[in-house]
Parts: C-alpha cells; sequence; structure tokens
C-alpha cells in the first residue's frame, strides 16, 4: 500500500488539528482519533474459522463476511489470533499449521490458502488496521491433543511442562524465551500487519491447590533470585523486552501492545493498585508486570479487559477505567469491553445493550483513554439489542483514524502536489501527485479531501470525498447562485500522521 496504484482515500468525520501551509500555521479539521477495535479468536473455531475443514473460497467468505460487518459497524482495527495454541494461520518455517484450519495441525490448507495474507489484504482494503495476535506459551488446550511432528512441544519436549491438562511452554527457560522471539520475528518480516498483541495468558490462571510446575526451571535457573514469583516476573519481564527489541529492529512502525487482564493489583496488596477486590490479579496470578512494560517503553499500547459492568460490587467499570487511564505513562491505553456478555437471556446490566453504551461514552469522557475494543467478532453477527444500531446511528456515526504514536514517529508525511480541478459534466475532478518518500513508514498510503468556503474560516473544512485512487469527483449542485469553496488534500502515512495541507484550488459548488 505504498505506491500509487495502492493509495486510497479516507474521509472520516474530522476534528480540529494544527498544520502548516507555505509557512503559515493553519487550523484545518482533520480526522478524528480513536481506537475502534475487534478480536476475532481462531481457538476452537470461537469466531474464524466456522470450523476446520472449510474450503479456502468458503473461509474468504467468511473472512469477507466478517469485516464487512464490523466496517458497517465502525470498527477501525480487527485483532486476529494468529498463533492460537503453538501452531500458525500462516505460512511458517517454524510452526505448524493450526489444527482449527484443516482439523489436523500441521495439514496446510488447500490451494496455498493463507489466512493472515487473507484478513490483512481485506482489513487494509477496508482501511482497517491488522493486529496479529499471539498467545505465546500456551502449546495445546488438552495434554492429550495429537500435535505435529514439527510442533515445538515434540521437537524439544524439555521446554514443556503439564498444568490443569494442558500444556505449556516453560517461561523459566532461556531457549524458550528465545524460540519465541524468532517466531514474532518471522510474522513481522514477512507479512504487513500494523501491530503485535499479546492477551492476558502469560503464566497460565492459577487452578487452586495446583502449582505450576517449573520447580526444575527454578532450580536451574533462578541466578540470585530467592522468590520464585518474583523470578517468573522476570522472566515475562524478559520475553516483553526481547519481542520490543525483536519487532523495532525489523520494522520501526509496528506496534506491541498488550491486552492484560482488568485489574493490575488491588490496594490491599500494593496502594498503586486499584480501589478493586479482584480474586486475581496481572501482577500476582499472573506474573506479568505490565505497568512496568508501559512505564519503560516497551510496549506502545495496553488494553486492559475490563469485562464487568459499572457498578459491579468489587471490580468497578468506572474505578478500573480511571485507574488505567492514570497509569499509561505517556502510551495509549484502550479498554476492552465484554460484547459476548449482552443477552436478553439474562437480568441486570447484560441484559440489554445500554450497559455497553455507556461504557463507550465513559472511556470517551476519561482524559488519557483512546478508544474501545470488543470480545468478540462473532457476537456483531448475533442480536445485540439495538448495540449496532447506536454504533452506526450515534457512537460511531462518523468513521475515525486510529490515534497517533509519536514515540514511534511523529514526523509528518510530505504534501500532495499538483492539485489539480477539471471540470466535467455534472461536477469536477479533482486528482493530485503523492510524494512518495520511498520509505515504508513514510510513504502515503492514504488521502484526505477538504473543503471551506472561500474566505471562510479554514476551521470549518470538511471532507467531501472518497476514492480508491489519487483522484476524486465532486457533484456540482445546480443553484442559481454558486459558491466557491477552496479544497485541499492531505496524506497520511503508515502510522496516522497527517500532511500538511497541499495549495488550494477554488470551484463553485
Amino acid at each position: 500500500m505504498t505506491k500509487l496504484g495502492k493509495i486510497s482515500i479516507l474521509f472520516f468525520f474530522l476534528a480540529m488539528t494544527t498544520a502548516f501551509c507555505n509557512g503559515q500555521k493553519v487550523q484545518l479539521i482533520s480526522p478524528q482519533r480513536e481506537f475502534r477495535g475487534a478480536w476475532i479468536a481462531t481457538v476452537a473455531n470461537i469466531d474464524w474459522p466456522s470450523r476446520p475443514g472449510l474450503s479456502s473460497e468458503s473461509m474468504l467468505k467468511e473472512i469477507v463476511s466478517l469485516l464487512d460487518k464490523m466496517q458497517a459497524d465502525g470498527i477501525n482495527a480487527v485483532i486476529v489470533q494468529v498463533r492460537p495454541t503453538a501452531d500458525a494461520m500462516y505460512h511458517s518455517a517454524t510452526e505448524p499449521w493450526s489444527q482449527y484450519i484443516t482439523g489436523e495441525q500441521g495439514k496446510a490448507p488447500d490451494r496455498g490458502f493463507d489466512p493472515l495474507a487473507a484478513f490483512i489484504g481485506e482489513a487494509h482494503k477496508r482501511h482497517m488496521e491488522l493486529h496479529a495476535w499471539f498467545n505465546p506459551f500456551r502449546v495445546s488446550n488438552s495434554a492429550k491433543s495429537r500435535l505435529s511432528q514439527n510442533n515445538v512441544a515434540r521437537l524439544h519436549p524439555e521446554w514443556t511442562v503439564s498444568y490443569d491438562d494442558k500444556l505449556y511452554l516453560d517461561p523459566g527457560i532461556p531457549e524458550v524465551r528465545s524460540y519465541l522471539s524468532k517466531v514474532i520475528a518471522e510474522v513481522v518480516r514477512n507479512y504487513d500487519i500494523d501491530a503485535i498483541h499479546f492477551d492476558d495468558y502469560f503464566y497460565p490462571y492459577k487452578v487452586e491447590d495446583k502449582e505450576f510446575p517449573d520447580q526444575n526451571s527454578f532450580r536451574k535457573y533462578k541466578g540470585q533470585f530467592v522468590n520464585r514469583n518474583e523470578w517468573r516476573r522476570a522472566n515475562v519481564d524478559g520475553i516483553i523486552q526481547n519481542i520490543s527489541n525483536t519487532i523495532k529492529n525489523i520494522k520501526p512502525w509496528v506496534k506491541f501492545g498488550i491486552s492484560p487482564f482488568g485489574v493490575w493489583r488491588n490496594q490491599s496488596q500494593d496502594p498503586r493498585g486499584s480501589a478493586t477486590r479482584a480474586g486475581t490479579t496481572n501482577y500476582d496470578d499472573l506474573y506479568a508486570d505490565v505497568i512496568k512494560w508501559q512505564r519503560l517503553g516497551w510496549i506502545d499500547y495496553l488494553l486492559p479487559q475490563i469485562y464487568w459492568e459499572a457498578g459491579h460490587p468489587t471490580v468497578d467499570f468506572v474505578t478500573l477505567a480511571n485507574w488505567w487511564a492514570k497509569n499509561g505513562y505517556g502510551r495509549s491505553v484502550y479498554i476492552g469491553h465484554a460484547l459476548y456478555k449482552v443477552t436478553p437471556k439474562v437480568k441486570g446490566a447484560w441484559g440489554n445493550s445500554s450497559e455497553l453504551t455507556r461504557q463507550i461514552r465513559t472511556v470517551r469522557k476519561i482524559e488519557g483513554l483512546n478508544g474501545s475494543a470488543f470480545y468478540s467478532a462473532k457476537h456483531f453477527s448475533r442480536d445485540l439489542m439495538g448495540f449496532q444500531d447506536s454504533l452506526k446511528k450515534r457512537l460511531y456515526k462518523e468513521p475515525a483514524l486510529p490515534p497517533v504514536m509519536p514515540w514511534l514517529d511523529n514526523t509528518i508525511p510530505s504534501s500532495p502536489l499538483n492539485l489539480k480541478i477539471e471540470k466535467v459534466k455534472k461536477g469536477y475532478h479533482i486528482e493530485w501527485e503523492a510524494s512518495v518518500q520511498n520509505t515504508p513508514s513514510k510513504d502515503p498510503v492514504a488521502f484526505i479531501v477538504y473543503k471551506n468556503r472561500k474566505r471562510g474560516s479554514i476551521r470549518k473544512a470538511q471532507w467531501i470525498s472518497l476514492s480508491d485512487k489519487n483522484d476524486c469527483f465532486i457533484a456540482r449542485k445546480f443553484k442559481i447562485f454558486r459558491k466557491k469553496y477552496e479544497i485541499r488534500v492531505t496524506a497520511l502515512d503508515r502510522l496516522h500522521n497527517e500532511s500538511s495541507p497541499c495549495l488550494p484550488v477554488t470551484i463553485k459548488l
């Protein structure tokens, strides 16, 4: 999407921003910035594909249908699970094909179909970001699962442990940490993804009266650590830091995000924690000090899963949303919502869609929060008691761009050149040239076309057109008194930085 033939125009609801034109500071209305994401889970065929063994044509149709539905509801980013259980939803020289595609781990889909490539292509066609979602340590949902010959657990059984009838890679083994960096590097290098995404599964959720069986690796690799819990957190810290460096060394513009369990720590455990009484926390039970990663700049966004309602007696949504906002450390923070809970079959908060609409409005009011995401995609296709209408007609009525990340890149791209407008039948044909810089992250991937009244306030500029090329058509309204408008075009780069506008051209509409 960096060459002229692949460039497309975006149009969005426009919020205020500052740009420069001919050295003069001007105010343009630019796209509203808000993350609007949805998770697409592939483990156990939760969201996609609907079942193992479908033909490539059927799987592609399901991708198109899924993304069409979410696009209609205003979603601008999809978080696709590409490594559910030490297997791959993509062509890999490192890991076997996922059993959730064909029903047999290691068996490739027919006709060379590549699910991740298909998701990327269809998502970018709809101007959605594609976040590749990995589960780092889970090898299988059952210790008795049939693993292919090239599964990491078959090649290196000494790296694995069994816990609660599931198989896991042991995070305490240094070779495991190196292997995971290799897995991530392969995808970052080979696919045009926008982000790498981990969810809340680091060390597994605790099972009562069962200790995670890493005593051997602790004995061998503990170094100066005496406390096993501190050692576990250090293991996860090392993995996150290594993967962060791996991503940025290959493609500095690819984001790294974490979607943790909704509670970091309770105040009863740590005065820095939230005013909650959660039975499980990231820090103490999953050994994931996610706030540390945000503070040290190892990750680019946090997307905590606050899957409880406002007013919950122990884990109140509003309390948690405010707490996460205050612990963003200048990086992006989005909020995960429990779309799956909305159903007329229950009483109380989740028995109608008003809880979710209130949550979105709450997120928008809290400084430091930059958007929302929903678990999970398949629920957009069922009866949510009017929630989809609320998105289309009110909450997400106007499209939006994901937020910028100035710590990754705060340089605006070059402005479009040679704006030309030709009067044609029933309107005007507008075209321009893109300033291609031969830098993947800075070449323009989209354009916004603006208009404002001649000699009127540029603060009231509006978008006017959408096109899949570096040109567009504007219909002319036939009135006795036509008004003059100035047309400008800006460019967007890979990280949604917006250029200053090109010189205006005046037309009558």
